[in-house]
Protein backbone atom coordinates (compact mmCIF):
# COMPACT_ATOMS: atom_id res chain seq x y z
CA UNK A 1 0.00 0.00 0.00
CA UNK A 2 2.64 2.75 1.01
CA UNK A 3 4.49 2.06 -2.14
CA UNK A 4 1.50 2.59 -4.51
CA UNK A 5 1.14 5.93 -3.06
CA UNK A 6 4.46 6.99 -3.39
CA UNK A 7 4.29 5.77 -7.49
CA UNK A 8 1.34 8.12 -7.54
CA UNK A 9 3.18 11.08 -6.12
CA UNK A 10 6.77 10.99 -6.56
CA UNK A 11 8.99 12.87 -4.24
CA UNK A 12 10.24 16.19 -5.79
CA UNK A 13 13.23 17.54 -6.47
CA UNK A 14 14.46 20.10 -4.35
CA UNK A 15 14.91 23.35 -6.00
CA UNK A 16 16.14 25.35 -3.81
CA UNK A 17 20.17 26.14 -2.53
CA UNK A 18 19.84 24.55 1.43
CA UNK A 19 20.69 26.96 3.97
CA UNK A 20 19.93 29.77 1.55
CA UNK A 21 18.36 33.06 2.64
CA UNK A 22 15.89 33.80 -0.19
CA UNK A 23 14.95 37.54 1.38
CA UNK A 24 18.88 38.48 1.13
CA UNK A 25 19.92 41.13 -1.12
CA UNK A 26 20.74 40.17 -4.98
CA UNK A 27 18.86 38.77 -8.32
CA UNK A 28 16.39 35.79 -8.65
CA UNK A 29 16.06 34.05 -12.39
CA UNK A 30 12.34 33.06 -11.36
CA UNK A 31 10.21 30.77 -13.82
CA UNK A 32 6.17 30.09 -13.49
CA UNK A 33 4.80 27.69 -15.24
CA UNK A 34 0.87 27.14 -15.79
CA UNK A 35 -0.65 24.11 -14.66
CA UNK A 36 -0.20 21.20 -17.11
CA UNK A 37 1.51 23.65 -19.61
CA UNK A 38 -1.48 25.14 -20.94
CA UNK A 39 -0.75 27.73 -23.37
CA UNK A 40 -3.14 30.73 -21.54
CA UNK A 41 -1.25 34.12 -21.66
CA UNK A 42 -0.88 34.79 -25.60
CA UNK A 43 -4.22 34.96 -27.67
CA UNK A 44 -3.95 32.21 -30.39
CA UNK A 45 -3.54 33.85 -33.51
CA UNK A 46 0.02 35.31 -31.75
CA UNK A 47 2.92 36.13 -34.37
CA UNK A 48 6.09 34.46 -32.91
CA UNK A 49 8.09 35.77 -36.14
CA UNK A 50 8.27 39.34 -34.75
CA UNK A 51 7.67 39.15 -30.68
CA UNK A 52 6.95 42.56 -30.35
CA UNK A 53 3.11 42.00 -32.21
CA UNK A 54 2.35 39.47 -29.63
CA UNK A 55 -0.96 40.06 -27.77
CA UNK A 56 -1.73 38.82 -24.62
CA UNK A 57 -4.86 36.82 -23.56
CA UNK A 58 -7.17 38.48 -21.21
CA UNK A 59 -5.63 36.05 -18.68
CA UNK A 60 -1.92 37.50 -20.11
CA UNK A 61 -2.80 40.99 -19.43
CA UNK A 62 -3.98 40.06 -15.94
CA UNK A 63 -0.51 38.51 -14.99
CA UNK A 64 1.18 41.47 -16.81
CA UNK A 65 -0.18 43.99 -14.53
CA UNK A 66 0.33 41.60 -11.41
CA UNK A 67 4.04 41.75 -12.65
CA UNK A 68 4.15 45.38 -12.93
CA UNK A 69 2.72 45.67 -9.50
CA UNK A 70 5.09 43.99 -7.54
CA UNK A 71 7.49 47.11 -6.75
CA UNK A 72 4.44 48.62 -5.24
CA UNK A 73 3.93 45.85 -2.68
CA UNK A 74 7.42 45.79 -1.92
CA UNK A 75 9.75 49.08 -1.69
CA UNK A 76 12.74 46.99 -1.89
CA UNK A 77 12.03 44.64 -4.73
CA UNK A 78 12.39 45.13 -8.48
CA UNK A 79 11.36 43.11 -11.61
CA UNK A 80 14.57 44.17 -13.63
CA UNK A 81 13.36 42.14 -16.53
CA UNK A 82 10.42 39.51 -17.61
CA UNK A 83 8.85 37.93 -20.59
CA UNK A 84 5.68 36.45 -20.75
CA UNK A 85 5.15 33.42 -22.74
CA UNK A 86 2.30 31.12 -23.88
CA UNK A 87 2.47 29.08 -20.87
CA UNK A 88 5.45 30.58 -18.45
CA UNK A 89 6.83 33.39 -16.98
CA UNK A 90 10.59 34.27 -16.19
CA UNK A 91 11.42 37.04 -14.62
CA UNK A 92 14.65 38.91 -13.09
CA UNK A 93 13.53 39.79 -9.48
CA UNK A 94 15.96 41.82 -7.65
CA UNK A 95 15.70 42.86 -3.82
CA UNK A 96 17.69 45.44 -2.63
CA UNK A 97 18.88 47.19 0.34
CA UNK A 98 17.79 50.99 1.56
CA UNK A 99 19.43 53.93 1.05
CA UNK A 100 21.46 53.66 4.14
CA UNK A 101 22.76 49.93 3.37
CA UNK A 102 20.25 47.89 5.67
CA UNK A 103 18.13 45.33 5.19
CA UNK A 104 14.21 46.01 5.82
CA UNK A 105 12.16 43.56 6.32
CA UNK A 106 12.44 42.23 3.11
CA UNK A 107 10.43 39.06 1.78
CA UNK A 108 11.46 35.67 0.19
CA UNK A 109 11.37 34.97 -3.42
CA UNK A 110 8.35 32.75 -1.79
CA UNK A 111 6.70 35.38 -0.74
CA UNK A 112 6.76 37.51 -3.56
CA UNK A 113 5.68 34.77 -6.39
CA UNK A 114 3.10 33.30 -4.17
CA UNK A 115 1.44 36.92 -3.40
CA UNK A 116 1.71 37.31 -7.15
CA UNK A 117 0.20 34.35 -8.13
CA UNK A 118 -2.70 34.43 -5.61
CA UNK A 119 -3.59 37.77 -7.20
CA UNK A 120 -4.06 36.56 -10.69
CA UNK A 121 -6.14 33.54 -9.27
CA UNK A 122 -8.52 36.07 -7.25
CA UNK A 123 -8.97 38.17 -10.26
CA UNK A 124 -9.73 35.16 -13.13
CA UNK A 125 -11.36 33.09 -10.02
CA UNK A 126 -9.63 29.97 -10.37
CA UNK A 127 -5.83 29.05 -10.29
CA UNK A 128 -4.24 28.35 -13.25
CA UNK A 129 -0.88 27.69 -11.46
CA UNK A 130 1.96 24.98 -11.40
CA UNK A 131 2.92 23.92 -8.18
CA UNK A 132 6.09 25.91 -6.70
CA UNK A 133 8.51 27.70 -9.23
CA UNK A 134 11.81 27.22 -10.70
CA UNK A 135 14.33 29.99 -9.49
CA UNK A 136 18.33 30.22 -9.51
CA UNK A 137 20.39 33.07 -7.85
CA UNK A 138 22.12 35.27 -9.92
CA UNK A 139 25.43 35.05 -8.31
CA UNK A 140 27.55 37.50 -10.73
CA UNK A 141 27.49 40.14 -13.70
CA UNK A 142 28.10 37.71 -16.42
CA UNK A 143 25.66 35.40 -15.27
CA UNK A 144 22.86 38.44 -14.86
CA UNK A 145 23.68 39.25 -18.36
CA UNK A 146 23.12 35.56 -19.91
CA UNK A 147 19.95 35.24 -18.09
CA UNK A 148 19.38 39.11 -19.45
CA UNK A 149 19.39 37.93 -22.83
CA UNK A 150 17.93 34.92 -22.48
CA UNK A 151 14.73 36.04 -21.44
CA UNK A 152 14.71 39.21 -23.86
CA UNK A 153 14.98 36.21 -26.91
CA UNK A 154 12.79 33.65 -25.17
CA UNK A 155 9.87 34.66 -27.23
CA UNK A 156 11.35 34.52 -30.23
CA UNK A 157 12.80 30.77 -29.94
CA UNK A 158 9.32 29.73 -28.23
CA UNK A 159 11.09 27.83 -25.59
CA UNK A 160 9.40 25.27 -23.57
CA UNK A 161 11.25 26.34 -20.18
CA UNK A 162 12.67 22.79 -20.26
CA UNK A 163 15.85 23.50 -22.40
CA UNK A 164 17.21 26.64 -19.79
CA UNK A 165 21.12 26.74 -19.98
CA UNK A 166 22.55 25.96 -16.53
CA UNK A 167 23.19 29.72 -14.78
CA UNK A 168 24.40 28.18 -12.20
CA UNK A 169 27.86 28.88 -12.35
CA UNK A 170 27.59 32.20 -13.72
Amino acid sequence: MEIEKQKKHPIRKRIRLEEYDYSKQGAYFVTICTKDRKKLFWDVGADIIRPKTIMLSEIGEIVDRAICQIPNHYSNVCVDQYCIMPEHIHMIIRIERTENGRMISAPTISTIVGSMKRWVSMQISFSIWQKSFINRVIRNEKGYRAVWEYIENNPIKLDTGYDMPDFENM
